[in-house]
Order: C-alpha cells, then sequence, then structure tokens
C-alpha cells in the first residue's frame, strides 16, 4: 500500500509505504497473496488492506504530517480484485468509531474474508457460461470491451454464487479493490467507477450502465449488489467524520472516485489522445487512449478515466523483460551495452529476418515457442546469428505491439 500527497504544482510532498508481507506479517502472505493448492485460486485477506491503511496513516501522523492540509483524495487498486461486503456493514462502516483503528470496527464486516484478486485463473467454467449466455466470445467483447477472462469480477462472482449461495446472499454490496478503499474514507459504500467497472466483464462500456444479460449470467440481484456506476472523475462527497477525529483532516476534504491501477496510470502520466505508453516490465503493458475502439477477442478496452467520452485501451504480453534478459544472456554476455552495441550494429528491418519470442504461453496472441523466419517466410533453424538475434527479437516484440494496438482501433500518425 503506497500513499504520495503532492501539492497544487504536483510536487511530492510525502511518500510512504506499507509492505504486506514485511509489515503484517500476522496474515502470512507471499506477495501479499494466498496461493491455494490448486494452483488456480489466488487471494489476499481483506482485512490486511483495512490493517495497512490503518498502518500507513498512524506512520503518516507520527512523522508529523498535517491532514488539515488536505483538500482531496483519490486512489488507486489493483484491478479485477473484488470485495463483498456483509449485511449490516454499511452501518459499522458509518460510525466506525475514532477510538479504535478501522480493522478492529470492521474485522466482522465480510462475507468473504479472502478476496480473489487478479492473479486468479479458477474460474474456467463460469468464463465458457458468460461467453456461451452473451452469444460468443466477440459479442460479449463488442458490449462490455474484453471477452471472458478468469480474473475478471463478473465470473468471479459467479463462481462465489455458484460455490456458496448462502455467501452471497448474505453479501449486500460488491465493491472492487478501488471503490472498496474509496468506501473506507468516505464511511459509505462508494460507486464502482466506469473505468475500473470496465474490467469485470459486466459494464456496456458504450452505454455506461450494468449489462443485464451479463449480470444476469453471473447471479440473481447483482445490479442492486453493485450499485450505479460513475465516472471516474466525480467527486463523491467529504472524507468520513472518523478521519477528522483520528487524524485532524478537515472536514472538507473532498474524496474523488477512486479507479483500477491500469486507467490510473494512463491518468497519472497524463497521457491525451493518440498518445501510447509502454511499461516493460515482467509483462509488457500497452496504454492507449483511443475515439474509436475496435473491441477484440484479445486486448482489452476501458472507459477513459480522464475523459468518460472515449477508452483506452490496454494491450498485455507476458513474454516481456525476462524474455529480453535470456537473449542478452546467451547473444550479449549478459551485458546491456553490449545488446545496445549489436542493436546499433544491425539496420532496421533486420534485412528481412523476424522472430516471435515466447518462453512461456503469450498472451496476446495465444502462442509459445521460438520461432525464427528469414525474408523468404522461411523458418531458420536453431537460430540467428548474435546480432541478427537480438534486433529479431526486439523488432518482433514492438511490431507485436503496433499490429494489436491497430487491430483495437490505434491509429498510428503518418
Amino acid at each position: 500500500l503506497k500513499v504520495i500527497a503532492i501539492d497544487e504544482q504536483l510536487r511530492v510532498i510525502y511518500e510512504d509505504n506499507v509492505h504486506f508481507d514485511k509489515d503484517l506479517p500476522e496474515f502470512k502472505t507471499q506477495g501479499g497473496v494466498y496461493i491455494h493448492s490448486d494452483r488456480l485460486t489466488v487471494t489476499s485477506p481483506v482485512l490486511m488492506w483495512v490493517k495497512a491503511l490503518d498502518m500507513i496513516l498512524e506512520k503518516m501522523k507520527s512523522s508529523g504530517f498535517d491532514f488539515s492540509q488536505v483538500r482531496a483524495m483519490s486512489g488507486a487498486g489493483q484491478q479485477h480484485g473484488s470485495v463483498y461486503w456483509k449485511k449490516g456493514s454499511i452501518q459499522i462502516l458509518k460510525n466506525a468509531s475514532s477510538e479504535l483503528p478501522l480493522h478492529q470496527s470492521l474485522k466482522g464486516c465480510f462475507s468473504v474474508s479472502d478476496s480473489p484478486i487478479w492473479m486468479d485463473s479458477s474460474t474456467a467454467s463460469q468464463c465458457r457460461a458468460l461467453e456461451k449466455a452473451l452469444g460468443g466470445a466477440q459479442h460479449l467483447a463488442s458490449v462490455t470491451g474484453s471477452r471472458a477472462y478468469e480474473r475478471f469480477t463478473g465470473n468471479q462472482i459467479a463462481k462465489i454464487y455458484s460455490q456458496n449461495p448462502e455467501v452471497y446472499k448474505q453479501t449486500e454490496r460488491i465493491s472492487l479493490v478501488s471503490s472498496f478503499a474509496a468506501s473506507l474514507f468516505l464511511g459509505a459504500y462508494a460507486p464502482i467507477d466506469y473505468s475500473d467497472g470496465s474490467g469485470m466483464n459486466l459494464l456496456q462500456i458504450w452505454e455506461k450502465a450494468w449489462s443485464k444479460p451479463c449480470l444476469d449470467a453471473c447471479a440473481p440481484g447483482l445490479e442492486e449488489k453493485l450499485g450505479c456506476p460513475v465516472p471516474s472523475h466525480s467527486v463523491l462527497g467529504p472524507i468520513s467524520p472518523y478521519y477528522s477525529q483520528r487524524y485532524g483532516f478537515n472536514p472538507d476534504c473532498k474524496i474523488v472516485a477512486f479507479t483500477g491501477d491500469n486507467p490510473a496510470s494512463l491518468a497519472g502520466m497524463r497521457l491525451q489522445e493518440g498518445d501510447i505508453a509502454i511499461s516493460l516490465g515482467t509483462s509488457d503493458t500497452l496504454f492507449l487512449w483511443i475515439q474509436e475502439p475496435t473491441p477484440a477477442l484479445e486486448g482489452h478496452i476501458l472507459c477513459n478515466p480522464v475523459d468518460s467520452q472515449t477508452y483506452m485501451a490496454l494491450l498485455c504480453f507476458k513474454n516481456g523483460s525476462l524474455m529480453r534478459e535470456r537473449i542478452r544472456d546467451e547473444c550479449a554476455s549478459g551485458s546491456w551495452d553490449e545488446f545496445s552495441k549489436a542493436l546499433s550494429s544491425t539496420d532496421a528491418g533486420n534485412s528481412g529476418n523476424l522472430g516471435f519470442y515466447f518462453d512461456v504461453m503469450e498472451i496476446t496472441p495465444e502462442a509459445v515457442g521460438i520461432h525464427r523466419f528469414n525474408r523468404d517466410n522461411q523458418k531458420v533453424v536453431p537460430r540467428f546469428p548474435k546480432e541478427v538475434e537480438i534486433r529479431a527479437l526486439i523488432e518482433g516484440q514492438f511490431m507485436a505491439k503496433r499490429i494489436h494496438a491497430e487491430k483495437l482501433g490505434y491509429k498510428v500518425c503518418k
């Protein structure tokens, strides 16, 4: 959990973090999560998140941070995680005693104690059922921006309903991690914003409303449990009196809708129409600002958090930095300097030599293995010369990014 305070010039005046494994060892998480015995189910304890919030605010208070100066607050949560509030929790949240840390007041408030998160892949049957109910994967993507994905919240809710109908019945509100965090500050159930809501397989991205066929395919009475979605920049109301009394926040401090981590990246990088951002990590991620999206079976279309009339596209490639590091180790003695020199020594286009490098099953497209081709479209075995191999890797990765971005409606300006 991270906190950052900025002034009106966007200068950072405070930042800090709480590390789940290290700072909250009592929850016994690894990387902040529980990986269950089936290796498919991955969850996080909800109370750990609440306790982390208590801890970070106490750290700020101890450092002398002046909470009365805070005019507004917003935040981001990991996309695709969901939180299940037990019946009657709204009163406990609204009336939490400022004498107690929040996690003590809320410990009985969750009908599901361990939240399904973005790493979970245990809902394959629910995904198939949802796509079938909507007339196929492409039609579902055309409505909600994505085909059915195992981590997406609609499918997670469907699993909870089918396996524990009584738990579902006891749930009065379902939040995303982002709207859950906003709820803690609001002292009331915060609505889900359009952008994070686009990662649920439940929101009609064109009408900005829940899709009744999708809701009906997942669980009964779901619309009431989700509440009405709102624009991502909505001011939800003033901060809960709990924070004024316990920490000295100004009672007029505004809570702005929280959103998902991916939309927040687009907003935080201040992208504009036509911009593209690439995050080169273990997985490579593309963020695109799109005016006229064309949802496809690969990639995701989300409502734009900055401008509700436009969209953002998200593409994820699993074979990112680890793939580049392996080729660096094999072809450049483990040195990025050597790698760069080798890249510079070859011409753009690589004399027609092209490679696709997937050590693990790729997301976009669904493929695995190393595939090399020469200018005559013939397979090359076993490998290219080192310099050619390095350029083939880099050009192949970036050509794939462009091709799949264009499929989703991104237009490369000439």
